[in-house]
């Protein structure tokens, strides 16, 4: 995607909103929020997402996140850009953020099943900035890093992995899905301890395993078959193919 003046007219505008009126952090940091749509973008553009979706990408929170004194609604998008990318802002902006935090996120599951394929583009980037940037801090700083959610670490982690399988369930051909699984993946370990321990995986003989035994993941939902991750003369064990948790392991008597 070439550098248009409408892209760059969306990143002054995106700055404005989040960094000039209100000098929005992200959580706990001391970090100008504006990275993250400006991120958000990128992910988009190497992934060679259409100008609208770009430029909706780089505008993504700034209808959610505006301060009233300098407040942006659609009438303004439309305006600027054009109704096709005020139609994708306002369709990723949370519509009622006084809402408890389970709420909202079940209202955005229950949303994005009706998402259009832009849509989900829009949501995979937000959602790979984000959970790249959280488990870098992870990594930094530990369980500290979910001090400054408004969930546990647990139920955050959770809502990533609802959020991905989801996105890949309503469309498989996204060329952002491999970084999304790669991401579920790193999520549902951060949680190991906990998930294993919790949502502990089915253990059965070799004698009783089928191949064709409907699954489900207790973490991000997905259900269906799948093959084997490991497999031996001595053991069986099938993971989930989006975020990795163990879901059945099938083993002979004598390895008890």
């Amino acid at each position: 995607m070439i550098y248009t003046s409408k892209i760059q007219k969306a990143i002054k505008f995106s700055i404005k909103t989040h960094e000039v009126y209100q000098k929005q952090k992200r959580k706990g940091k001391d970090i100008p929020y504006i990275v993250h749509p400006l991120t958000t973008g990128i992910i988009l553009a190497s992934v060679k997402a259409s100008e609208d979706v770009i430029i909706a990408g780089i505008l993504h929170d700034t209808i959610e996140d505006s301060i009233p004194e300098k407040k942006v609604t659609k009438k303004m998008l439309i305006e600027r850009f054009g109704k096709k990318v005020a139609d994708l802002v306002e369709s990723v902006t949370e519509k009622n953020k006084e809402l408890p935090w389970e709420e909202r996120k079940k209202e955005v599951l229950m949303h994005i099943k009706n998402f259009s394929h832009d849509l989900l583009l829009i949501k995979s980037a937000d959602i790979i900035s984000n959970a790249t940037e959280l488990i870098e801090d992870f990594e930094k700083n530990g369980d500290e890093t979910f001090s400054r959610f408004n969930a546990p670490k647990e139920k955050t982690i959770l809502n990533y992995l609802k959020l991905i399988r989801t996105i890949i369930e309503c469309w498989t051909d996204n060329p952002l899905a491999k970084d999304l699984i790669f991401l579920a993946k790193q999520l549902q370990m951060i949680g190991n301890a906990f998930f294993m321990s919790n949502y502990p995986e089915i253990v059965i003989e070799y004698k009783d395993y089928n191949k064709n035994k409907k699954l489900e993941c207790p973490l991000c939902g997905w259900h269906g078959k799948t093959h084997p991750n490991i497999e031996s003369d001595l053991v069986i064990d099938v993971t989930c193919p989006i975020c990795d948790k163990i879901l059945l392991v099938a083993s002979f008597s004598s390895c008890y």
